[in-house]
């Protein structure tokens, strides 16, 4: 780079080039990457495009937008129909796939240098370059923009029916009732929709899963007892944390870790009610592909598992436990945290908060670890 210049200019120069020479045959202007980054909310604007293309004072786009950038450009067929458009992952052939694959490799090692984005901190943030909100960053938030499978377990009959609607001869069946830990799906479905807008997002019974819904991002949700892909994982990972089924509905379980330490539950003895339970957040590389990454959220209940998931969601919690994995794992490709979530007196659950030290149970890689 000259000096003077900023290290955006780079990308923008180059985004530049992919519009006017990536297809020499083509014209192809600013206002059809508009419509087909746009999709259904409309075209973006022009003024927009062109702040990705100055040489003299860059904008840097958002990771997901580079990704939209990285399939426009794989394929002619983006701009073979009006408006211009962005084809969908299952339709690209194989030779567009890895061209997009190339383009994104490409864009995004301009956009983040030794792994850091370029973007300045924003004021009041307290990540540099990272609001765990918006698209483009956070631990939910997936860079390659491939395709990402949430994996849910199936209530057990005895407890569907119990329920109205969820006999699929009647007229009014609804297919969600019969997924375990519904509230902790929700959350994060939204949530990984919201970062990730590029990518295709789907939600998956375990006993559903097809041959490659296993090559995806996978982010399994409840635990290994209504979950039969959590429990293929566990047994090929070597998992810092075990989870022990409950023989019984009217059983705790427990988590186990290290040396023999067991985690279980707190329920009120006098009524049976939960008081706080124990949850598992673990992060690594997918026994399925190497490329991709398995997310585990379960706890030893359903409020459990929806406070593991919460502590990455929550609006007044999030950006507090992202600054926390990335102080506290730098550098590692893979992480687990056991958790306490407290539960209040109605009910809901609290939030946990990965900066108090009485929430966290056990952390992998240890502290002598790291």
């Amino acid at each position: 780079m000259q000096p003077g210049v900023p290290e955006s200019a780079r990308l923008a120069r180059r985004l530049r080039s992919l519009r006017t020479e990536h297809w020499p045959d083509l014209k192809v202007t600013q206002h059809q990457i508009a419509e087909a980054l746009g999709g259904e909310n409309g075209p973006l604007s022009l003024s927009l495009i062109s702040s990705w293309e100055s040489l003299r004072n860059p904008a840097l786009p958002p990771a997901s937008r580079l990704a939209g950038y990285a399939m426009f450009f794989a394929t002619r067929r983006s701009v073979e129909s009006s408006p211009a458009r962005l084809l969908s992952e299952h339709d690209l052939s194989d030779d567009e796939r890895q061209e997009r694959d190339r383009l994104h490799s490409e864009l995004f090692g301009m956009r983040f240098v030794d792994g850091e984005s370029t973007e300045p901190e924003p004021a009041g943030s307290t990540l540099a370059g990272l609001d765990p909100g918006v698209a483009g960053s956070g631990t939910w938030f997936f860079p390659d923009q491939r395709p990402i499978v949430i994996v849910s377990g199936s209530l057990p009959k005895r407890f569907r029916e119990r329920m109205p609607f969820t006999d699929t001869k009647d007229p009014d069946y609804v297919r969600s009732y019969s997924l375990a830990d519904l509230d902790a799906l929700l959350e994060v479905h939204g949530h990984i929709r919201a970062v990730n807008p590029a990518a295709e997002v789907r939600i998956c019974r375990s006993e559903e899963m097809e041959e490659d819904d296993f090559t995806s991002h996978l982010v399994l949700i409840g635990g290994v007892d209504w979950n039969a892909v959590n429990r293929d994982i566990a047994r090929r990972l070597d998992l810092p944390v075990r989870q022990r089924d409950r023989p019984h509905d009217e059983d705790a379980g427990c988590f186990s870790a290290g040396a023999g330490q067991i985690f279980e539950p707190l329920l009120d003895p006098s009524n049976g009610m939960l008081l706080e339970d124990v949850a598992h957040f673990f992060r690594g590389k997918s026994p399925y592909n190497s490329r991709r990454t398995v997310t585990l959220c379960n706890g030893m209940y359903g409020r459990g598992t929806y406070g593991a998931v919460r502590a990455l969601t929550d609006a007044k919690f999030r950006d507090r436990n992202e600054n926390f994995i990335r102080q506290r794992f730098p550098d590692v490709s893979a992480f687990s945290i056991l958790m306490r979530v407290r539960i209040n007196p109605n009910g809901t659950v609290v939030t946990p908060d990965w900066t108090q030290d009485d929430e966290r149970l056990h952390e992998w890689p240890s502290v002598i670890e790291a």
